[in-house]
């Protein structure tokens, strides 16, 4: 870290906070990595069998798509995109399903509404209502509910994170251990250094909204194992959330393992989940107990 000017998180100045909070400025390849995901999404699509549009809330953008999988009363993993919370959907989600496909789970994609058009406290409300959703229906794909995993990426990391602090008992009538486990990729599990960056120019949100949505001062919601996983070629911070919210998890016996991926920058992440042969791939399927 270096600091030209104020510090105005850790050791950071203004230009460096958000120098680290934009990973294209550390990934020279992401435009050609992002097409990959929607093109290998259309390549899952036409080549596997799956339900599509399924609406799971009362919006017309919370719906999902189901890749199932030939495994009688198999385990669900549903996956959530990330984007910076304002780019993407499950029509570009989908590319990793054959892995698991092939393994035996089901495999679920989750669309949602992005930035501008709600705010970051409904994308969570949204993120919830599908994984209820999942939970409640899993029977009726031959899911098994008592296996149910969720999964995501950058921003979808954050999404997933709260998705494991949620108060099921409360907000959806449900058990608090409807999850069996949860794996956060290259996340951002405190929002005040985000909030501090650039990206509260699009992130608008107040100190208390902050404090909800930061999945590592919920910790005593957490009621299943964690997964963390991230880049050896991402921003300082991006690794630093990844480990402070990984020694969190261990302090409160939560933690399944925390995993650098080698080699990869941000993106590179991201895609590494369709490779069941990769840092990340085997990671996901270990954590579903499955065989590749």
């Amino acid at each position: 870290m270096s600091s030209n000017g104020p510090k105005v998180y850790l050791d950071y100045d203004q230009a460096e906070l958000d120098r680290n909070y934009d990973q294209r400025a550390w990934a020279p390849n992401a435009d050609e990595v992002i097409k990959y995901w929607s093109t290998g999404s259309a390549a899952a699509r036409a080549r596997l069998k799956h339900r599509t549009n399924l609406a799971y809330g009362p919006t017309e953008d919370e719906t999902l798509d189901i890749f199932p999988t030939d495994r009688p009363n198999a385990p669900v993993l549903v996956f959530i995109h990330g984007g910076a919370w304002r780019n993407l959907s499950k029509d570009d989600s989908s590319f990793a399903a054959p892995a698991f496909v092939e393994a035996g789970a089901h495999y679920v994609v989750l669309n949602f509404a992005n930035i501008p058009k709600v705010r970051l406290p409904e994308m969570v409300a949204q993120v919830r209502r599908g994984v209820a959703w999942v939970y409640r229906n899993a029977r009726s794909f031959g899911g098994d509910p008592e296996r149910l995993y969720v999964a995501g990426c950058s921003s979808g990391g954050h999404l997933t994170a709260n998705v494991l602090v949620t108060d099921w008992p409360k907000l959806h009538d449900l058990p608090s251990t409807i999850l069996k486990a949860g794996l956060c990729v290259s996340g951002m599990y405190d929002l005040e250094p985000v909030m501090l960056s650039a990206r509260s120019g699009y992130v608008k949100i107040s100190k208390e909204e902050e404090a909800e949505l930061s999945p590592a001062r919920h910790l005593d919601r957490i009621a299943c194992p964690v997964a963390i996983a991230y880049g050896d070629k991402e921003t300082d911070e991006f690794k630093r959330q990844a480990r402070d919210f990984a020694a969190m998890l261990k302090g409160i016996g939560r933690l399944y393992d925390l995993v650098l991926c080698r080699g990869l920058n941000h993106f590179e992440v991201g895609s590494a989940l369709a490779d069941p042969a990769s840092d990340l791939g085997r990671l996901a399927l270990r954590m579903l107990e499955l065989k590749k």
